[in-house]
């Protein structure tokens, strides 16, 4: 009998309008994996009771929660030895860094996707997701919304970019 093979743990991040979430789809799709997107879990559990002026704690407390659940289902899925894709934003390299660490810890083979595109083309396309609310879409993505991610987003550098599949559209 063959040792069995760990699936893959595939890693999306990008800016917001990137596309992480619909290639996270198709990545999903093609490897016959499940995605778990933090966007979808945040909406579905949180979006009615969010306050009306954007509290960052209240927010952040909350998307901690998800991906505390979302690592637990996604280890449990991968022991099974069905791969997973995580759309979980990763704004920041510290975030990156964390991830990466778990993965290694977890003896998880990781794989990370970097996702990019100009400024203007990825507020076109949330502006855009929000109007038509199609595929991809999980709750509005206000301009102001979008302005605070791009201040957060720390871009990668060329180590963090080391081994990753990189995505550039236009």
């Amino acid at each position: 009998m063959s040792p069995a093979v760990t699936p893959t743990l595939h890693v999306i991040f990008g800016p917001s309008g990137a596309g992480k979430s619909t290639y996270a789809g198709d990545l999903a799709r093609r490897e016959r994996a499940v995605s778990f997107s933090i966007d979808d879990w945040m909406a579905r559990l949180f979006a009615q009771d969010m306050p009306q002026q954007p509290d960052f704690n209240w927010l952040m407390e909350r998307i901690e929660r998800c991906e505390a659940q979302i690592w637990s289902t996604a280890a449990a899925v991968m022991a099974t030895g069905t791969p997973v894709v995580l759309d979980l934003g990763l704004l920041r390299r510290s975030d990156r860094a964390r991830v990466a660490e778990i993965a290694r810890l977890c003896e998880l083979p990781a794989r990370f996707h970097f996702l990019n595109a100009p400024k203007e083309v990825r507020r076109g396309r949330v502006l855009s997701r929000n109007q038509i609310q199609g595929e991809g879409f999980s709750f509005v993505v206000t301009p102001e919304m979008f302005d605070f991610t791009e201040g957060v987003f720390e871009p990668p550098d060329a180590g963090e970019l080391a081994g990753c599949t990189v995505i550039e559209s236009t």
